[in-house]
């Protein structure tokens, strides 16, 4: 079962930009432009895991959205081009997990996001890609039913391509986030273990190499 993450966002260029990225991550999403009609649509359905808000809404504005969202317990992320100190302390200090201001880098966004899940308890432990099925709990991986062993590194590696699945991933990403900023070896640790992790799951593994950048995980 996917997460659900609310979009509200008066600016379409924006709000494209985000669904997109944010489905090809393996999100499932809904989008308005008004605050009131966003507030209104919460009555019937309100089963979502993350709220997405600007601030400058037409209908009623991101802050008094808010107070909707926290009747659904439904955590909050502002996505805004007020820059000043005192919107984001009112933001933060009325509930909002984290506030972001416009312009921002979208895999710092998924990043966020994530991080916002996990710690709210909302995260989807079960992620799937193709013929492959991850379980983040009991750190199993199986392909078309049958189990696939992983150390924990490799595990950790394909988990990390799952999350970014239908992305490109640069080697320098990779060997921070599994290895750790202060890792001392190069990016052909990567491409070694990259190796190693595509004979386990079998030619059909789905991680394409990007020339010159990295690697990603289709999804198709």
């Amino acid at each position: 079962m996917k997460n659900r993450i609310l979009v509200v966002e008066d600016d379409r260029a924006i709000s494209d930009g985000i669904t997109t990225n944010l489905e090809c991550s393996g999100y499932e999403c809904a989008v308005f432009a008004d605050g009131r009609e966003a507030a209104n649509s919460l009555a019937q359905d309100h089963s979502y895991d993350l709220a997405l808000l600007d601030i400058m809404l037409p209908g009623i504005d991101g802050f008094d959205l808010l107070a909707y969202m926290k009747k659904y317990n439904i955590p909050t992320i502002y996505l805004t081009a007020k820059n000043d100190t005192q919107s984001e302390v009112k933001g933060l200090r009325d509930g909002a997990e984290d506030y972001i201001v416009k312009p921002f880098d979208m895999m710092s966004l998924l990043v966020r996001i994530e991080k916002v899940l996990e710690r709210t308890g909302k995260l989807n432990r079960i992620l799937r890609a193709g013929d492959m099925i991850l379980n983040l709990d009991n750190h199993i991986v199986s392909k078309n039913g049958e189990e696939i062993a992983l150390n924990p590194l490799e595990f950790n590696l394909l988990s990390l391509l799952f999350r970014y699945k239908n992305r490109t991933l640069l080697r320098e990403k990779i060997l921070n986030e599994i290895w750790g900023e202060d890792y001392f070896g190069d990016t052909h640790t990567v491409d070694v273990h990259i190796a190693n992790l595509r004979k386990k799951l079998g030619s059909d593994h789905g991680i394409k190499t990007v020339p010159k950048f990295g690697y990603r995980l289709e999804d198709t």
